[in-house]
């Protein structure tokens, strides 16, 4: 069945928000024809506002606000950094370092890709975890404290691990790319509120969700940032 006719999974009704999962390669704003957000309005009937977003290639989690108040209020919580967001990767390539901090400015590159440059005048900051989930491939959770276009897969190249199936950055070819949107955890009106999305177990994803030392991941907000 077409992505476009599929109904999004919504995992989450607010008053004041929805959060919803985006398929991988459906394009967030509508460019070959309808995207995530438009998508999204014609299944629940009603505006909607993005606050956030994900790459086309990107599968996960994406919160869209039912009023231009609650955009405003959430605009400047990503701004200000107060959303975590929590990612999944696989990647068949052996990193630099398995766990740790990339840092540096991000520039613009060739074929609308992008580059980390040496300095950090306003970097792109991630921290990540890996794990070995099988034979020469190893599964990724990050957490971004910037919300540079591109960062997390420009991340991974630059510790020689570009994601599986991101031909973009250099990645294996594969059925998809390997990046998915996993968890989000943020305040709104005084509430705490987690939401997880494990991603697509029919595909290589489950090599890390299926593994044993999953559970340790499975919420990540618990791991030491």
């Amino acid at each position: 069945m077409d992505k476009q006719h599929t109904p999004l999974h919504v995992h989450a009704q607010h008053n004041d928000f929805y959060v919803i999962e985006k398929p991988a390669e459906l394009n967030f704003h509508s460019e070959e024809g309808p995207g995530f957000v438009v998508i999204a309005q014609q299944q629940l009937n009603e505006k909607l506002y993005a606050v956030h977003r994900l790459d086309k290639v990107t599968s996960g989690l994406i919160i869209l606000a039912r009023s231009s108040e609650a955009a405003a209020e959430f605009t400047r919580q990503f701004t200000a950094h107060e959303v975590d967001k929590y990612y999944l990767a696989l990647s068949d390539a052996k990193p630099k370092k398995k766990q740790g901090w990339v840092k540096g400015d991000m520039a613009k590159s060739r074929r609308r890709s992008y580059k980390l440059l040496n300095t950090t005048e306003n970097p792109a900051i991630t921290r990540f975890y890996s794990m070995s989930v099988a034979a020469n491939l190893r599964g990724f959770i990050l957490k971004p404290y910037s919300g540079k276009t591109h960062q997390l897969r420009v991340a991974l190249k630059s510790i020689s691990a570009p994601i599986l199936g991101d031909a973009l950055y250099g990645g294996t070819i594969a059925e998809r790319t390997y990046l998915h949107a996993y968890a989000l955890c943020f305040l709104w009106d005084n509430e705490l509120y987690r939401f997880i999305c494990e991603p697509n177990s029919n595909t290589q994803f489950a090599q890390i969700t299926k593994h044993e030392n999953f559970h340790s991941w499975q919420q990540p907000w618990q791991l030491d940032w």
